[in-house]
């Protein structure tokens, strides 16, 4: 097995077809396909089967598939890591932001690193927090934003950001960020709401608890984004941390108001796995996120938001 295999599995799996891999991968189709049967060989299983659709991984193949990619991303990593220039930090950093924080934090974060550190690739993953923990634990992210998560044994949690949760409703019905509205008055309405098993949802479903409310739910998705446009659709209110909601809100499409009786907070961290060694140019992101995101809060754009953390510069 070696990595000429792999960039040949890995290339067939993404698009389906030995000859559109083998034009990616500047080779002839023969090549490709040879590399493939004697992968197969060794492991002495199929990895692809022929549909109309194209080649389409097995059971076994898929495994492969996804054990390969991160070998390749690991080598490519630690070429990055090793041919650094005097005094210059090198290397790949993948990094994940909840869903709620990208459009407030990417482009920022970008532009920091490119200017400071030009010999850093940055790879941007945004997902709901329950999706970028198992990706973190997985491998596949060097460091990412969570909520409502403590330290675990396999990664630390550094606390960075506590934000209230807001009612979300159309701009009609005058929600104002001076008259917070009870979660048994925000509940009378239908609910546009996350998903099930959504870490959000679960915030919600225990406030709903606490203030003996029942939920009209009038339809539930996993994206946020969705969560806006049926709101502004009027099918219902939602509920949103306030970086959600920010610029919605300063354009006028919807209004939102801080939840009350009870208020419903959730904690921002920044994890990072615990095992092995912390590249220095994952260090530097590391730094670079916690300031954008300081930098933000003081000035005043993350709405309702309070820093806990007191150091952005330790490691």
């Amino acid at each position: 097995m070696d990595v000429r295999q792999l960039k040949a599995l890995v290339t067939v799996a993404e698009v389906g077809s030995v000859t559109r891999a083998a034009e990616l991968l500047h080779l002839v189709q023969p090549a490709v396909t040879r590399q493939i049967r004697t992968l197969e060989q060794e492991l002495g299983v199929p990895l692809f089967e022929r549909t109309r659709q194209g080649m389409r991984p097995t059971e076994a193949g898929a495994i492969m598939v996804d054990r390969a990619r991160r070998a390749l991303n690991e080598l490519e990593r630690a070429r990055a890591e090793v041919r650094p220039a005097p005094g210059v930090v090198t290397g790949i950093v993948t990094v994940g932001l909840l869903e709620s924080t990208a459009e407030l934090l990417a482009e920022p974060l970008v532009r920091a690193v490119a200017r400071d550190h030009p010999g850093i690739e940055l790879r941007l993953m945004t997902a709901y927090s329950g999706h970028l923990q198992q990706w973190l634990d997985d491998g596949d992210l060097d460091l990412s934003l969570l909520y409502n998560l403590d330290s675990t044994p396999s990664l630390n949690a550094r606390p960075l950001v506590r934000e209230h949760l807001w009612v979300v409703a159309p701009a009609a019905a005058g929600l104002r960020a001076d008259r917070p509205v009870p979660f048994a008055e925000a509940a009378a309405h239908p609910l546009v709401m996350p998903a099930s098993g959504h870490a959000l949802r679960a915030l919600i479903d225990a406030a709903a608890g606490r203030a003996g409310a029942e939920l009209d739910v009038a339809v539930q998705t996993n994206s946020m984004r969705v969560q806006k446009q049926l709101v502004l659709a009027g099918h219902g209110w939602t509920v949103l941390p306030g970086v959600g909601i920010a610029e919605d809100v300063a354009a006028g499409t919807l209004s939102a108001a801080p939840l009350s009786e009870p208020d419903v907070w959730r904690s921002i961290v920044l994890a990072t796995p615990r095992s092995g060694r912390t590249p220095p140019a994952v260090q530097v992101v590391a730094r670079e996120l916690v300031q954008r995101i300081r930098t933000e809060v003081t000035g005043g754009r993350w709405l309702s938001a309070r820093l806990q953390e007191t150091d952005a510069t330790e490691q």
